[in-house]
C-alpha cells in the first residue's frame, strides 16, 4: 500500500520551548506536547515548589506527571524529518568555524546569541524566544554566547564571574565577596574595564607622543647625517687637493735638485774630458818625437845627425797638463745632508700637524641638539619606566602599575627567578636605555639611584651583586642631607644637600650620565664622561622600610 502523503505546517509539531522540531516527543495532562528534555528541564526548576505548570498555557499538576512517550507524533515527526520539510534557514544564521553552536539546534547547527546561567545552554535567536516569552523562564540570567565562556564561570561558586578583585588582582563571583574576598578592595569588571580601559587611552597617548618625539629625533638625526656626509666630502676634497699641490710642488723641488746635481756631474765631466783631449796630445806628440830619435839613432850620415840632434833633443818645459786635476771622488754629502735635514722637517711639520688635526677629527660627532638645559629641555627626552617584578628582592612591593617600590620588613610571596636580586634590596626596570634618556625619581629615605648594565649580577651578597659597587653599574647615594657617587666600589663625596627629587639623564652614544637635583631649577649634582659598552637599565636600591621610590611621570 503506498504511504499516504502529507502536507502541515512545521509550527504545528515544534515544541514550545524550544522551538524545533519535538525531539523524543511526550504529551502531558493537558494535551500539550513537548520534547521530553525541554519539559523536563523546565519541572526541574519547580521541583522546589512542587507545583508543576505547563510552559505553555499555565495549567498546574500535582504530583509532578509521569511522562510517556507520545509515538505517534514522534512518526509524524519524524517523516517530517525524512521528507525535509523543515525550511532551510539563511546561511548567515549558521554556526561557522569560532562561533558557538545552539545547544538546542538539530540537524546544522544555527549560531547561538546568548547562553544561560541557569539552563547552562546555549541559544540561538530562535531557541532563546521562551526565555524572553515564558514566565518560567523569567528570572534566568543571560549572558553574551562565547566559546571561552567556561573560563568565566567561578569554579567554586559555579557562578559568572562579574567582580574583579582589585586586592588580589582576579575575577571572582558575587559569593567570593562574602567568602574568601571578604573585605578585598573590589568593583564590577565593567567599572574596571572602564578604568583600565582609561589607563590604556592615557598609555596610547603617551605612546603616540614618544613616537612623534622619537621620529622628529629620527628626522633630525637623519639632516644630521646629510650634513655629516657633505661636510666630510667636503674636506676630504679640500685634502686631496692640498695633498696634490703638496706633492707637486715637492716633484718640482725633486727636479731642482736633480737638475743641479747633473750640471755639476756636466761641469766635472767636461773639464774631465777637456784634460783627457789633451793628455790624449801630448803623448802622439811625444810618441811622434820617440820615433825621430830613434830613425835619428840609426843614420850613418854624421853630418844630418849633428844638424838634427840639436832639435829633436831638445826638452819641453814643465807639463801643465800633469798638475792639472780632476776629483775622482765627487761628494755630493752635503746634498745630501740638505735633503736629510728637509725630509726630518718635513716629517716633523706633518707629525705637528697631524697631532692638531687628530683631536680635531676625534671631536667630530653628529651634531645633535645641544646638551638640555632647563627641565623643558630635558623632558623632550622623558623615557617612561616601568619596574620588572622578576628582578624584585623578596622584601620589595611594587605598586601603581610597578612605578612605585616600597621596602618592607616582610618578605613577599615572589616566584623563584634567575633575573631576582636576593640579596639586596633593588629592582631593576623593564624597558633599556639608549640614545638620549630622561627619567626622575622621588625619594625619602636612604635610595640609591642607579643605571647598570644587565649583565649585573644577581645572585649572592658580593659586590658585583650591588649597585655602585662594581665596574657594571653606577650609583647616586642619597641619604637625607648626604649625596655621594659609587662606581667599582670607589665613593666621591658630592656637595649637597639634594631635593627629594633626582633627574638622571643619559647621553649612550656620547658617553654621559648625569644627576641632577630637580626643584624650580635644574642643580647639577654629578656628571660621568665614559664609554658605555652595553644598554643600560635604570634601577633603585632602597635602604629605609616604608619609605617608597616613586618613577615620576613628566609635569
Amino acid at each position: 500500500m503506498a504511504e499516504a502523503s502529507i502536507s502541515v505546517d512545521q509550527d504545528q509539531f515544534s515544541c514550545p520551548v524550544c522551538l524545533d522540531l519535538l525531539n523524543d516527543p511526550v504529551t502531558i495532562p493537558c494535551g500539550h506536547s513537548f520534547c521530553k528534555v525541554c519539559i523536563n528541564g523546565c519541572w526541574d526548576q519547580e521541583d522546589v515548589k512542587g507545583v508543576y505548570s505547563c510552559p505553555q498555557c499555565r495549567e498546574t499538576f500535582t504530583p509532578r506527571p509521569v511522562l510517556r512517550r507520545n509515538n505517534m507524533l514522534a512518526e509524524v515527526v519524524e517523516k517530517l524529518k525524512k521528507t525535509e520539510l523543515q525550511a532551510a534557514s539563511p546561511a548567515h544564521c549558521y554556526a561557522g568555524p569560532g562561533d558557538v553552536e545552539c545547544d538546542s539546534c538539530t540537524g546544522r547547527k544555527h549560531k547561538a546569541v546568548k547562553f544561560c546561567l541557569d539552563c547552562r545552554a546555549s541559544y540561538c535567536d530562535d531557541h532563546l524566544k521562551p526565555h524572553y516569552q515564558s514566565p518560567a523562564f523569567k528570572k534566568h540570567k543571560l549572558v553574551e554566547a562565547c566559546a571561552e565562556l567556561q573560563e568565566k564561570i567561578c569554579s567554586e561558586h559555579d557562578k559568572l564571574m562579574e567582580i574583579y578583585c582589585r586586592t588580589d588582582q582576579s575575577f571572582i563571583c558575587y559569593l567570593c565577596t562574602m567568602d574568601q574576598h571578604k573585605g578585598h578592595d573590589t568593583v564590577s569588571a565593567k567599572a574596571e574595564r572602564t578604568k583600565k580601559q582609561n589607563e590604556l587611552k592615557e598609555d596610547q597617548i603617551k605612546s603616540q607622543q614618544r613616537i612623534q618625539e622619537k621620529q622628529k629625533k629620527v628626522q633630525e638625526l637623519k639632516q644630521t647625517v646629510d650634513i655629516i656626509k657633505t661636510c666630510s666630502q667636503a674636506a676630504v676634497v679640500d685634502s686631496e687637493r692640498i695633498f696634490t699641490e703638496l706633492i707637486s710642488s715637492m716633484e718640482k723641488k725633486r727636479s731642482e735638485v736633480t737638475e743641479l746635481i747633473r750640471a755639476q756631474e756636466k761641469a766635472e765631466v767636461s773639464r774631465a774630458e777637456r784634460l783627457l783631449n789633451q793628455l790624449e796630445q801630448e803623448i802622439a806628440d811625444l810618441k811622434r818625437r820617440v820615433t825621430e830619435l830613434e830613425q835619428l839613432s840609426h843614420t850613418h850620415d854624421d853630418l844630418h845627425f849633428l844638424q838634427s840632434f840639436p832639435s829633436l833633443c831638445f826638452s819641453p818645459g814643465c807639463d801643465d797638463s800633469l798638475s792639472f786635476t780632476v776629483n775622482q771622488h765627487l761628494s755630493f754629502d752635503g746634498v745630501r745632508k740638505s735633503l736629510s735635514g728637509l725630509k726630518k722637517r718635513v716629517e716633523q711639520i706633518c707629525k705637528e700637524e697631524f697631532n692638531k688635526i687628530r683631536p680635531e677629527a676625534a671631536a667630530v660627532q653628529m651634531v645633535l641638539p645641544s646638551e638640555p638645559k632647563s627641565r623643558e629641555d630635558f623632558l623632550q627626552y622623558f623615557c617612561y619606566l616601568t619596574l620588572d617584578p622578576n628582578t624584585a628582592h623578596h622584601r620589595l612591593i611594587l605598586s601603581e602599575k610597578n612605578r612605585v617600590v616600597t621596602c618592607s620588613e616582610t618578605r613577599q610571596r615572589y616566584s623563584d627567578h634567575p633575573e631576582r636580586f636576593n640579596s639586596y634590596t633593588q629592582v631593576l626596570c623593564k624597558e633599556s636605555v639608549c640614545g638620549r634618556c630622561y627619567w626622575e625619581v622621588e625619594r625619602s629615605g636612604d635610595v640609591f639611584i642607579s643605571v647598570s648594565y644587565k649583565a649585573c649580577s644577581r645572585k649572592g651578597g658580593g659586590n658585583e651583586c650591588w649597585f655602585g659597587y662594581n665596574s657594571q653599574s653606577w650609583s647616586l647615594r642619597c641619604y637625607f642631607s648626604f649625596v655621594s657617587f659609587w662606581h667599582n666600589n670607589i665613593k666621591t663625596e658630592l656637595r649637597g644637600p639634594s631635593s627629594s627629587r633626582i633627574g638622571v639623564y643619559v647621553d649612550h652614544s656620547a658617553g654621559t650620565l648625569s644627576f641632577y637635583s630637580v626643584s624650580d631649577t635644574m642643580r647639577l649634582l654629578h656628571r660621568v664622561h665614559t664609554t658605555f659598552t652595553q644598554p643600560l637599565y635604570a634601577g633603585v636600591l632602597i635602604c629605609s622600610n616604608n619609605s617608597p621610590v616613586r618613577f615620576c611621570d613628566p609635569k
